[in-house]
Formats: C-alpha cells, sequence, structure tokens
C-alpha cells in the first residue's frame, strides 16, 4: 500500500514510518522544512514538501496514494487556528478519498469519563477545552458515509519513548528544572493514559491494513497513572521533592490535565485488532535492592545493565498494564529532556 502520513518526521511520525515500510508498505511523507524532508528521506520514505496549509500539496497527495495517516497538527492544537487548519486538511482528505473505500487514519484524544475509564464506545461530544477538535474528529467519521474507511486512532495523554522532547512528561520535567519541586495537583490521585511509542506506531499500521469504517480506537498501553507517581518519579529522577502545588502554579492545558481523572481503556481495540502493546509503560520506580535485583538478572541470565555496585540505584520507566500488574520487566530510563 503507499500511504501518505502527515506529521511524517515528528514524535509519533518518526515511529510510524518505520513501522510501515518494515511491514512492505511504501509511504509519501509531508515535510515543511529541509530538516523534516532530510529526516523523511533518511528513514526510506518519499518526501511531499509542503505543510498542513497547503491544500493543493495535500489534495496531490492524497490522489497519489492509496490511504492517509494525518499526525501533524499547528502548536498549539486546540487554538482556533490550529482546528480550523486541521479542519480544511481532513475535508480535503475526505474529498480526494471519497468513493474509493480507501483508509484515512486520523489522530484523536482518549475521551474524559467521569467514574470510569473512557472506551472506544463513549460518545464523542464537542464540549470542554477541545471541542473543536472533536468536530473535527465527528467529521473525519462521517467521511464513512461518502465511501472513505475512515477512523480514529486516539491517543493518550503521555506518548512516551527514548528521546521524546515534546510532550506532557518533557513539560512537567521542565516545570520541575523550573520550580526546584516536583508538583502535582490536589492528592495526586487524578490518573493519565499512558502509550509507549513504538506501541502507537503498531496501531496505526493496523489501523490503516484492517480498520472498518467508522472505528474508533483506543492506544492505550497504561490504563491510568496517577499523577502523583509521575510527579515522584521525576522528582527522583531530578533529586528534588514532589509535593502537591496550588493549581495557579500552572498554565495552559496542564491545569486540566493535572486535576482531571481521565483513564481509559484499549480492551475494545485489542479484540477487535490483535493489537497487543509490549514496550515498556510509563510508571517509573528505582531499582530493587541490590542483591534482589542481581538475583532477578541471574535468573535471566544477564547483568544489571552492567552497573557499578557504587553507582547506587538507576530510574527506570516501568510497565504498568491493566492485567499485567505483577509483571517485572526491564524498563526504559527516563531521560531529563527539556522541549526543543
Amino acid at each position: 500500500m503507499r500511504i501518505f502520513v502527515t506529521g511524517a518526521s515528528g514524535w509519533i511520525g518518526s515511529a510510524v514510518v518505520p513501522e510501515l515500510i518494515g511491514a512492505g508498505h511504501q509511504v509519501l511523507g509531508l515535510a515543511r522544512s529541509d530538516a523534516s524532508a532530510k529526516a523523511v528521506a533518511d528513514m526510506g520514505a518519499e518526501v511531499l514538501r509542503g505543510d498542513l496549509n497547503d491544500t493543493d500539496v495535500l489534495r496531490a497527495g492524497t490522489l497519489d496514494s492509496d490511504s492517509v495517516i494525518h499526525l501533524a497538527f499547528v502548536v498549539p492544537s486546540v487554538s482556533e487556528a490550529a482546528t480550523r487548519t486541521d479542519a480544511k486538511a481532513i475535508e480535503t482528505f475526505v474529498t480526494g478519498l471519497a468513493g474509493s473505500g480507501k483508509p484515512l487514519v486520523i489522530s484523536g484524544a482518549t475521551l474524559v469519563t467521569p467514574g470510569r475509564p473512557a472506551t472506544e464506545r463513549d460518545e464523542l461530544i464537542a464540549a470542554g477545552p477541545i471541542a473543536a477538535r472533536i468536530t473535527n474528529m465527528q467529521a473525519a467519521l462521517a467521511a464513512a458515509d461518502r465511501g472513505v474507511r475512515s477512523c480514529l486512532v486516539m491517543l493518550p495523554r503521555s506518548v512516551h519513548g527514548q528521546g521524546e522532547r515534546h510532550g506532557f512528561i518533557p513539560q512537567l520535567i521542565a516545570a520541575a528544572r523550573a520550580k526546584g519541586v516536583s508538583g502535582y495537583i490536589g492528592d495526586g490521585t487524578s490518573r493519565w493514559p499512558a502509550v509507549h511509542v513504538k506501541d502507537a506506531a503498531s496501531l496505526y499500521r493496523l489501523a490503516v491494513e484492517q480498520a472498518p469504517a467508522g472505528a474508533v480506537l483506543n492506544a492505550v498501553g497504561d490504563e491510568g497513572v496517577p499523577v502523583r507517581e509521575i510527579a515522584e518519579a521525576i522528582g527522583r529522577h531530578l533529586n528534588l521533592p514532589a509535593k502537591s502545588l496550588p493549581a495557579a502554579e500552572y498554565e495552559g492545558m496542564l491545569v486540566h490535565l493535572l486535576s482531571t481523572d481521565m483513564p481509559a481503556s484499549s480492551t475494545i481495540t485489542q479484540e477487535l485488532l490483535g493489537w497487543k502493546p509490549t514496550h515498556p509503560g510509563l510508571i517509573e520506580r528505582r531499582w530493587p535492592r541490590r542483591g534482589v535485583r542481581h538475583r532477578q538478572c541471574a535468573k535471566r541470565g544477564h547483568s544489571p545493565r552492567g552497573r557499578d555496585p557504587g553507582q547506587g540505584p538507576r530510574r527506570f520507566l516501568h510497565r504498568r498494564r491493566q492485567g499485567d500488574r505483577g509483571a517485572h520487566r526491564r524498563g526504559q530510563e527516563l531521560r531529563d529532556r527539556s522541549p526543543a
């Protein structure tokens, strides 16, 4: 399949493009700068120069492809200008694919359902801080009535992995460094869903290959990570205290995100497409006591990452997956990377 990917050089796109190429697909990647074009080409994809405001370029890319995966967005993504640009881009994709039965995969965000984890069957209601984005998601799903195999991939609050620089976790790390404390709002029990970027990439591939028209897919590995645990992990990483801070200490979307409980489930998605998150989850914890760790490593036939015993504990991201809370697997080190 020849797949037109917007945002091909971005954080998620940089995982999606190799995933698609590795599965035998051809990728046409949208790039708005020389640096982005080089990144796309270096991944083995064909480059199409332009941006989301170039509707003629978007139309040409759509007509020259068998499907579209839309990952790009204007920052900040909830601004009026951003959502208006996104709406025009989606309409361009739909018009180009209308009547063909070809796939269109649009990115969304997992919903908030008070009192329980959000699921793929929850109604999309255009309300709250992302109302305009939800309207665009609704328009994408409605394209199924125009002969497009459209679907949504709903991303959680954290799409993490090695090299992450622009998500909410890097924002929290930067805020902690600036304040000298790793903070959370209230009692810190509000939960974030999360997914590893490589697991998200595999879901995008499955979506473009298999998802039925009108499907809503939740890209969730961690159903709900308490923000206090995230703050404590960041605090350990930076050697800073973690404590509750007034909401006034934060700006923009972080106030809403840190104070709202928003777990989400991907059970329906996993059953529909056979998708299974396999990469490390978000939760960070210290290594177990050295003797325990050495016994665990000996059972697996490897050393505890070659560390000198005098170096003290390392801190890693570990998986806490729904139905797999007792798993003991090596995680991924939480990197201290501020947004670029």
